[in-house]
């Protein structure tokens, strides 16, 4: 069964065609620029090597036209027509409390995803305009949408709840939901795998550490706390965004520069973090050059990335009275030995030993804890489209 999976932002489009029995990836690409100047399609299949093209996309439905093109395309297409393709599965960013898991699409989802909006005022009008275009161009083909939330709505009250007047959360819905959650889920279930050890039986703490970072205690194959709130802007430090903050940071901020709230959340999202503490860049690999080369600012930035990582692990081992494997995915926590290292280093009192030879390793399923560690530790690269093919699958058999 082809599945194509649709992760669209405002001006872009990232797809996958996957056939879903061998779980192989058939095709893939992004489209830029969507009204804007300049659009085009990137794209690569089994049949072609990466190329990009320019395409006059001025809304969404000429940007998944595109997409077909490509994928029925005699020279560079994949399928025949599109009448192979049997589902669309979607990343939505924000289902808020109606969805606690994936949801065949309808216009009652459509509905409940639009009075979600103001939650993720980026993200969802633009996922809602990927799945409205899919409809549009493929009338016969079911779609389903997978929720970065999801996951999380297994978490309790206590863990969920902010200590601010109880009507903010009764009248507008304020609270933890936490994201990363198709990962999140993904990734723990592959680590139970490799174990063999019964999902349901185990503590997980998952470190999706990329740009955006989130770590999630998953107890008993269920999302019970997560770093990420309300937003996706608190928690860890990451690349640019800021994490955790004390509250009244803001006002004194807004008072002495004469900012108002969006200027303040603005640096707070795109000019703070590794690359705001750091003042070099928000990539890692800049870091790490930047450490060599003997800079003391990365090198503290470095520091205290590490210790906002170790000090949410510490956190969610207390919340679940233990651990019994830590697992890192995503862009760092794949590829970086030099922050695996650190944070492993900081968490000795847990009984892990690393295996340094092991933790050299980038971007590859590995354990990175000796086979004496009470702890296991392992490196499990998330697959976000294939999590998201697979949930469709599982909707529509």
């Amino acid at each position: 069964m082809e599945v194509l999976v649709i992760n669209c932002g405002s001006s872009s489009l990232k797809f996958q065609l996957i056939n879903s029995d061998s779980e192989k990836v058939l095709a893939k690409g992004l489209c830029e620029r969507i009204g804007i100047d300049g659009s085009s399609i990137t794209y690569q299949s089994d049949n072609c090597p990466k190329f990009t093209k320019g395409i006059d996309m001025p809304t969404h439905n000429e940007a998944i036209s595109a997409v077909i093109g490509a994928l029925t395309d005699k020279d560079t297409g994949v399928i025949s027509d599109m009448d192979e393709v049997k589902a669309v599965g979607h990343r939505v960013v924000h289902g808020g409390e109606f969805f606690k898991e994936s949801a065949v699409v309808t216009e009652d989802v459509i509905e409940k995803i639009k009075q979600c909006n103001y939650l993720a005022p980026l993200h969802n009008p633009a996922n809602i305009i990927g799945i409205k275009a899919c409809m549009k161009i493929m009338k016969n083909t079911p779609n389903v949408v997978v929720f970065d939330t999801a996951f999380h709505q297994t978490m309790p009250e206590e863990a969920y709840l902010y200590a601010i007047p109880r009507k903010y959360y009764d009248e507008n819905k304020i609270r933890r939901y936490g994201f990363h959650g198709t990962s999140h889920s993904f990734v723990s279930k592959r680590v139970a795998e490799i174990m063999d050890k019964p999902y349901d039986k185990l503590k997980t703490i998952v470190c999706h550490l990329g740009n955006g970072a989130s770590i999630c205690a998953v107890e008993n194959g269920k999302s019970v706390d997560t770093s990420m709130g309300l937003t996706p802007l608190a928690g860890v430090m990451m690349g640019t965004r800021s994490g955790d903050i004390d509250p009244g940071i803001i006002e004194v901020i807004a008072k002495n520069e004469g900012k108002d709230i969006s200027e303040i959340t603005n640096m707070l999202n795109k000019k703070s973090g590794i690359a705001g503490l750091s003042e070099v860049s928000s990539d890692f690999r800049d870091i790490t050059k930047a450490i060599e080369e003997g800079n003391e600012k990365a090198k503290v930035a470095l520091q205290a990335y590490v210790r906002t990582v170790v000090r949410f692990i510490g956190a969610y081992v207390a919340v679940m009275n233990g651990v019994d494997d830590i697992v890192f995915t995503a862009g760092v926590g794949e590829n970086n030995s030099l922050v695996r290292e650190a944070v492993c280093n900081s968490l000795g009192y847990l009984g892990i030993k690393l295996d340094t030879e092991a933790n050299k390793k980038r971007g590859e399923e590995v354990m990175i804890s000796t086979p004496d560690s009470k702890v296991k530790v392992y490196v499990v690269p998330t697959n976000e489209e294939l999590a998201i093919a697979r949930e469709t699958v599982n909707l529509l058999k």
